[in-house]
């Protein structure tokens, strides 16, 4: 089968390599389409530590299945499938809580690290277990099912924070899955969503996917203008989407005493913590690590409709492209949101 293989750090070559060998309990699915996530794209010149080279990246996928290991029940040849990006073992103690996200020894399609290797869907074919797969509605087309992963990103945090109706929401960052966290803040009931980033593009697109308020970060006094708009207080929750120092004190200044703030962003290992503000304020911080049961929900929500996926796809292109794509989402280019590849 033909691949799109990371050989060295940001260089992908367009290889020829063996169809993969499924388990019993695996199926082996023909992608159709594939996601290029920020994690790839910071995975792809080193400096996430995740994507040792050479690996097959992608995690973020849709297909069909083509073959059926001896020992899965419920699926067969031709299903549309979309699936998570966690592998995990059922009988983990943590799976066994209903927190496989955080399953001891979890692996991640598509990453290549120190304790695994496991290919991703940046090919024609890819293996996965059969109790990661879900069944895809008839009016889910490939491509927006390979958004499935960030949008249930996206709800895994939401779901952790306690929203009341007509909340106020602050949001740091305006990428992809905070474009997500903004359409959800607002299916949950929030009154205000309050939206603060430095490209002014994105902060137009999320006042269209439904943030009340958007603020150009470095232009304004982002707390100031948010307590403007809570007679005084703050706002009820907060989200880093970002996962960096400057955006995480943004957002901790943003919120009302007794505040709950969720961490998304991680692409920094280590970030400065406002302590005595969290403290004295008596604010809660809690991490959100990608997903755990979101995937259904988020699949009926966007077969009714109630997310948004078109006006974030930048463009669909043969898997031959790739590459090049990489290259233009390292460099940021102005405009680029996701980019969807078609083996």
């Amino acid at each position: 089968m033909k691949a799109l293989v990371l050989t060295e750090y940001n260089h992908f070559e367009m290889q020829e390599v063996p169809v993969p060998e499924i388990q019993a309990d695996e199926v082996l699915v023909r992608v159709k389409a594939v996601g290029i996530c920020g994690s790839d794209v910071h995975g792809m010149d080193g400096s996430t530590g995740r994507r040792i080279p050479p690996i097959i990246m992608g995690h973020e996928a849709a297909g069909i299945i083509e073959q059926t290991g001896e020992a899965v029940t419920g699926w067969q040849s031709g299903d549309r499938v979309t699936f998570d990006s966690t592998i995990y073992r059922l009988t983990d103690w943590y799976s066994r809580k209903g927190l496989y996200n955080l399953s001891d020894n979890r692996q991640v399609l598509g990453v290549s690290c120190p304790e695994f290797k496991r290919d991703g869907a940046f090919a024609e074919y890819v293996a996965v277990p059969q109790h990661i797969l879900f069944k895809l509605p008839e009016n889910v087309s490939f491509e927006h099912a390979a958004m499935v992963e960030p949008v249930a990103v996206a709800l895994h945090a939401i779901n952790l924070t306690s929203i009341q109706v007509n909340d106020t929401a602050v949001v740091g960052g305006s990428g992809m899955i905070a474009m997500f966290v903004i359409q959800l803040l607002k299916l949950a009931g929030c009154g205000k969503i309050i939206v603060f980033d430095l490209d002014e593009d994105r902060l137009k697109l999320a006042l269209k996917l439904g943030a009340t308020h958007v603020f150009k970060a470095g232009d304004n006094n982002i707390p100031a203008e948010v307590k403007e708009l809570t007679n005084g207080r703050g706002a009820d929750v907060g989200f880093e989407v970002v996962g960096n120092t400057p955006v995480l004190k943004t957002v901790i200044e943003s919120v009302r005493k007794g505040a709950q703030v969720t961490l998304i962003g991680n692409v920094s290992a280590n970030v400065e913590l406002p302590l005595q503000m969290v403290v004295t304020r008596q604010l809660k911080l809690q991490g959100s690590c990608a997903i755990c049961g979101e995937y259904e929900p988020v699949l009926g929500l966007m077969s009714d409709g109630k997310i948004e996926i078109g006006p974030l796809v930048s463009a669909v292109s043969p898997l031959e492209e790739g590459a090049a794509w990489f290259n233009r989402l390292h460099n940021r280019e102005k405009g680029l949101m996701k980019v969807v590849l078609i083996p």
